[in-house]
């Protein structure tokens, strides 16, 4: 489209960057957000996914480079209950995770913020409910061995090897995998780049 913004996504996670190619929203920049990520005492899970992601996209809005861009800036977040599981960094943080994730349901919360060129602001928070199976020891065992599990809000990733893992989802599946579509798709829209499915 003549004259649209340019479009930068303000995230260095590959499968973010899957999830928008597969609605042919392909951003001309993709630049990292330096920001803190950890957990103030009492955030509650939906407040911190939502900070994260308009911190994130302020963080990376007020770069030379992503001046008069629209920008998206996503956050998910693994809950159950109040309780925030962390980024699985190591098998133990990894079983920790499948351990309390077997056999209940949990929430996934994605925070989605986008800047229009004009400056304003536009969010979106997206919770999907997801119920795990029963894991048994040799599941776990199996799954950290995998390797998958590294850098993954609460230590699983849905469309690898953990989707046997899952009895029944409710709600956004590409919010799982770190970034609703439909939500994305309508920010963009409103930021202007173009209307709901132009992309498609």
């Amino acid at each position: 489209m003549p004259g649209q913004a340019r479009f930068v996504l303000a995230s260095a996670s590959p499968r973010r960057r899957d999830l928008l190619a597969q609605i042919r929203r392909v951003p001309d920049a993709v630049i990292e957000p330096s920001i803190d990520e950890s957990v103030p005492p009492r955030e509650l899970p939906r407040d911190h996914a939502a900070r994260l992601a308009r911190e994130k996209c302020l963080a990376v809005a007020t770069r030379p480079e992503a001046a008069g861009a629209v920008v998206l800036a996503a956050d998910t977040v693994v809950a159950c209950g109040r309780r925030i599981l962390p980024k699985a960094e190591d098998a133990a943080t990894t079983r920790k995770c499948l351990a309390l994730l077997s056999g209940r349901r949990h929430r996934v919360i994605g925070g989605i913020c986008v800047r229009a060129a004009s400056g304003r602001l536009l969010e979106r928070i997206v919770t999907t409910s997801v119920a795990f199976a029963r894991l048994t020891d040799a599941d776990i065992d199996a799954y950290v061995a995998s390797g998958e599990w590294q850098g993954k809000a609460g230590g699983y990733a849905i469309q690898g090897r953990a989707a046997v893992f899952v009895r029944a989802i409710n709600g956004s599946y590409s919010n799982v995998v770190g970034l609703s579509l439909f939500e994305a798709e309508r920010l963009l829209a409103l930021a202007g780049l173009g209307a709901p499915g132009d992309a498609l």
